[in-house]
């Protein structure tokens, strides 16, 4: 897996780890012969670590999600691109998380 192509859109410093805003987007052209086929989210602290996997065909037009998630604590939060060709690239973001979901009072 080879760092770079994978760019996050989200914000380091969370208040609320109930709904975390998310948005990955992948530098790729998105042509029969050259396209992303797959995002894959990752967490390092959930209980479930994958978060979510979404499949992308050239006529996707671009590989590019949103979405939200739940954080149960400050974490690390990784996104893995696959293309058609098999290579894989990455993206990691540590996310600090101030009010838990999940929080026991």
């Amino acid at each position: 897996v080879k760092e770079g192509r994978v760019k996050f859109e989200i914000s380091l410093l969370v208040e609320n780890g109930n709904s975390v805003p998310l948005s990955v987007l992948v530098d790729s052209p998105m042509t029969k012969d050259n396209h992303v086929t797959r995002i894959g989210i990752f967490n390092e602290k959930n209980p479930q670590p994958n978060i979510a996997v979404f499949h992308f065909t050239p006529r996707s037009g671009r590989a590019q999600v949103s979405t939200r998630i739940r954080l149960g604590d400050s974490q690390f939060i990784t996104a893995i691109a696959e293309t058609n060709k098999g290579a894989l690239f990455s993206a990691k973001a540590e996310l600090v998380v101030t009010l838990p979901a999940c929080a026991e009072n």
